[in-house]
């Protein structure tokens, strides 16, 4: 998240008092701020202590596969959340090595009569969650994160437990109470950016496990995996994987409820770790309990990593939509965010700020007069000015707000227009030169630029002689900090190297 003192989201979206739902995010799913309010996504992994060890016993003998119980409300929250979560993501390959994994943990839970149905989502966050169906998600973000079968059964079997403690239940009640203040709040609301902003955090909230629950749900997924034969340190193994991948986050965390993962609400500690460990010593391993990491890099290899670029996507500076057929850069110093409902852009610091989305204006309204249409407030009439920008009719405003300077740009494409908005805590030579050179680098994409915007994607490799951390992560194409994101991809600490023959996973464009 961003640090104190920064500039948030909210802040820009403050001086832009729209008066139309007209905006719209660039993906082609419906703008939703978080999944849904039966949404039950887990907070975090941690690992609960163990009171007292139960005695591992073979799993159950196979018996006729327990199927979900559909409702009308979870088939509705089902739909909300593939539309959140950029849809499901098809991959036979990856299904079957969960559904076996799934049935093996069933077997050895004490509710081998519980159906369970796992939908991978087509997300790059690391994100699991449950319904009180049996209903669960997990994102390929998670699973191209995680190293070997045992630590993605870590994370079902958490998931299930949470599913047979009801905890998913109690959320559900939770969240119908939260769902009577959204419509209040909605009524009488009357800026309705702010308002789904601010709804959006409390439905995240809503969403979140207690930490009892969590605590409770980790002794009995812990167990669920021990039984199955599946090594009980892959919880505390894939805690601390996603502790570390969500310290390379830091500075940068989405306002997208895409983006969110398991850590966003309670990040883990070493002694949650050390937790997760003492959980796992309760158990006696049997003879080969499995970590099984060959069949599962094999299953993961070439999956998607990252986003999805049907949605478009952030390559350093630049944002890049294919399937719409423009691009456009950041100025220097800007992180760039791709949220269902903006690119979001803010300057290291947090002193100036940038928006860019989509919305409706009849093709008979010129962009002048939409910039004056109301639709922001502060808005000087006289600083309107009809432009082009690379052969694109456009129009230009500045505006005024308590404590930010505004600059917007309208410009159409096609059928479309999309709006800039820039925010700097004081107007200087710099910021408008930002925001000029931003809008100015707005550009029709070439055939060749998209037919060559491919998702960026897991490669699982063998380490030869001669290789090492760092030669490796040098082939490592289209991601930030590539030598940390790699020992973090493989489970390797600060100072373990690799050896020839190992197996590792790369991401390549």
């Amino acid at each position: 998240m961003i640090s104190s003192g920064s500039l948030r989201v909210a802040d820009v979206i403050e001086g832009v008092r729209r008066r139309d739902r007209t905006g719209g995010g660039l993906s082609a799913v419906p703008a939703l701020l978080c999944a849904a309010t039966l949404l039950c996504a887990c907070s975090n992994l941690g690992i609960g202590r163990v009171e007292t060890a139960t005695p591992i016993a073979a799993p159950q003998p196979a018996k006729p596969k327990p199927t979900v119980a559909q409702t009308p409300a979870s088939e509705r929250e089902h739909e909300r959340i593939l539309a959140t979560y950029g849809g499901a993501y098809d991959d036979p390959k990856l299904e079957g090595l969960i559904s076996k994994t799934v049935d093996r943990l069933v077997a050895a839970s004490d509710r081998p009569d519980q159906g369970y149905k796992v939908t991978i989502l087509n997300s790059g966050a690391v994100n699991a969650f449950a319904l009180p169906t049996g209903q669960l998600y997990v994102t390929r973000g998670l699973i191209a994160l995680a190293s070997d079968t045992s630590e993605l059964s870590s994370v079902l079997s958490h998931e299930m437990a949470h599913v047979l403690a009801k905890h998913a239940s109690i959320r559900e009640d939770q969240a119908r109470q939260a769902a009577v203040v959204t419509r209040v709040v909605t009524d009488m609301g009357n800026d309705p950016e702010l308002t789904a902003l601010a709804l959006a955090k409390t439905k995240l909230t809503m969403a979140s496990f207690s930490r009892q629950q969590e605590f409770e749900a980790d002794g009995i997924g812990v167990g669920i995996a021990a039984r199955a034969h599946f090594d009980p340190y892959g919880a505390s193994r894939f805690l601390t994987a996603m502790e570390r991948n969500a310290a390379l986050k830091v500075g940068k965390t989405s306002f997208d409820p895409r983006a969110q993962d398991f850590l966003s609400s309670h990040p883990a500690t070493p002694e949650r770790v050390a937790n997760a460990q003492a959980a796992a010593r309760q158990y006696t391993a049997p003879e080969g309990a499995e970590r099984d990491r060959e069949t599962y890099l094999a299953a993961i290899d070439n999956i998607v990593y990252g986003e999805d670029p049907s949605e478009g996507f952030v390559r350093g500076r630049r944002f890049l939509h294919p399937k719409l057929g423009f691009t456009f850069q950041a100025p220097e110093n800007f992180t760039l965010d791709n949220t269902a409902q903006a690119v979001i852009g803010v300057r290291e610091g947090g002193s100036q700020a940038m928006r860019f989305d989509v919305v409706r204006v009849p093709a008979e309204q010129s962009l002048g007069d939409y910039l004056n249409s109301g639709w922001m407030e502060g808005v000087d009439k006289a600083s309107t000015e009809d432009i082009s920008v690379n052969g694109f009719p456009a129009a230009s405003a500045t505006a005024r707000g308590d404590q930010w300077q505004f600059k917007v740009y309208a410009l159409r494409f096609g059928s479309d227009v999309y709006r800039f908005i820039f925010a700097a805590k004081q107007k200087t030579t710099e910021s408008e030169r930002n925001a000029r050179e931003t809008v100015n680098s707005f550009r029709r994409l070439t055939l060749e630029e998209i037919q060559a915007a491919r998702p960026l994607r897991i490669k699982v490799i063998n380490v030869q002689p001669g290789d090492t951390v760092e030669s490796l992560s040098h082939r490592m194409g289209g991601v930030d900090h590539p030598a940390e994101r790699f020992r973090v991809l493989n489970g390797l600490d600060a100072h373990a190297q690799v050896k020839p023959r190992d197996r590792v996973k790369i991401v390549v464009e």
